[in-house]
């Protein structure tokens, strides 16, 4: 026995040594599209499972559970010397936060998603970064020099992306791709979509428009980060509360509108794997991945990858959904990531012109940079 415990430690010891022979550039590389395919695998299970009758109101319940309960025991041992005083102040923005990140973020997603694609739903979200960028020039978060090229490419980065989910939400327009036509293919489709209960018309517009209230959810709860995390600099411990307040609202609504028993029970092994997929994977994992990235890399790397989800969920949701491909929503797609594009460049610009003239930054570093907490945020997505 002591002879196989001291085999088996060299071989740990030679994994840990060839993960570090690594360039730290490739790992973070590896890293990021390890999590653009958590993203991307999690549009299309919610969407699988929305087909099988799940409940929207109902399911983030017990998704930020799971989050809460692998979240929660991190945060208090790790934060146990760092976590400030909780104050009436920090409860109603925790409260606000669950509300705006959590309850109405989560819920008009699963609204939204039942009612369009995974890959319309992934390519709105692209456009979460830009609408931040806007939201904090509202607010004299971020500053915007428009005598300068940064700053005409961070407005015009936000028009465009504005533009192109305006363009999915209001032109479908003819379809460009779709799963072959022959019979035997589409006898598979229509009896894997039966199987998944998919038997109800989608009302496009509405769903683009949750899909739109979804992401201006998710930005303004990126923006109110800003303040909390200066006041209570304690990331985990933040998005903790935020879960525990998201539970308590999103159960009182279930509670109020699912009143049939019914609708609170897991029927299939399927739900059970996209609960813990979504709570684990899609929240609990993605925020430990996204913080050593930025850690690492910096939030333009984490930035750059976003559009990877888009394309990843579009080749899922056509092998395993028989999605198809409109115009409308190529073109949006385009604008949104051309959009996303500008906006992270000219926020690099921004930061290399203020390095050569001796500026402060647009936000101090203790708060982050929007594209930051874009990032943070998007583990509770």
């Amino acid at each position: 026995m002591a002879d196989e415990a001291a085999g088996s430690s060299p071989s740990r010891v030679h994994g840990k040594r060839l993960w570090c022979m690594v360039p730290e550039r490739a790992r973070i590389h590896m890293a990021l599209t390890a999590l653009q395919f958590s993203y991307a695998g999690q549009h299309v299970i919610l969407r699988t499972v929305l087909n099988m009758g799940v409940s929207k109101l109902v399911f983030p319940v017990y998704r930020n559970i799971i989050a809460l309960l692998l979240l929660g025991p991190i945060a208090y041992f790790l934060e146990k010397n760092d976590r400030p005083p909780l104050k009436f102040g920090h409860v109603m923005q925790f409260f606000l936060m669950g509300l705006l990140g959590i309850t109405c973020n989560q819920g008009l997603y699963l609204f939204g998603l039942e009612n369009t694609s995974p890959t319309f739903a992934s390519a709105i979200e692209n456009a979460v970064p830009a609408i931040t960028f806007f939201m904090a020039a509202l607010f004299r978060i971020e500053q915007v020099h428009l005598n300068r090229k940064d700053g005409k490419a961070k407005v015009l980065g936000t028009l465009a992306s504005v533009a192109g989910a305006l363009v999915i939400t209001l032109y479908k327009g003819p379809t460009i791709y779709g799963p072959p036509s022959d019979s035997q293919y589409l006898n598979q489709s229509h009896s894997r979509l039966s199987l998944l209960g998919d038997a109800k018309e989608k009302n496009w517009t509405l769903g683009c428009i949750c899909l739109i209230g979804h992401c201006l959810c998710w930005s303004s709860w990126i923006v109110l980060q800003v303040p909390v995390l200066k006041n209570y600099p304690a990331r985990l411990s933040v998005s903790s509360f935020t879960c525990f307040f998201g539970i308590l609202q999103c159960s009182a609504i279930a509670g109020i509108v699912e009143r049939e028993s019914q609708a609170w029970q897991i029927h299939s092994g399927g739900e059970v794997f996209a609960i813990l997929y979504a709570g684990v994977v899609a929240s609990a994992m993605a925020f430990a991945i996204q913080i050593w990235v930025i850690e690492k890399g910096g939030p333009v790397f984490v930035s750059v990858y976003l559009p990877l989800q888009t394309l990843l969920v579009a080749l899922m949701a056509s092998v395993i959904l028989g999605e198809q491909f409109y115009m409308g929503g190529i073109i949006g797609a385009v604008l949104i990531v051309a959009g996303l594009y500008l906006v992270v460049w000219g926020k690099n610009e921004e930061s290399k012109f203020g390095k050569e003239r001796g500026e402060i930054p647009s936000m101090p570093a203790d708060e982050g940079s929007f594209l930051f907490q874009s990032l943070l945020a998007s583990s509770s997505k």
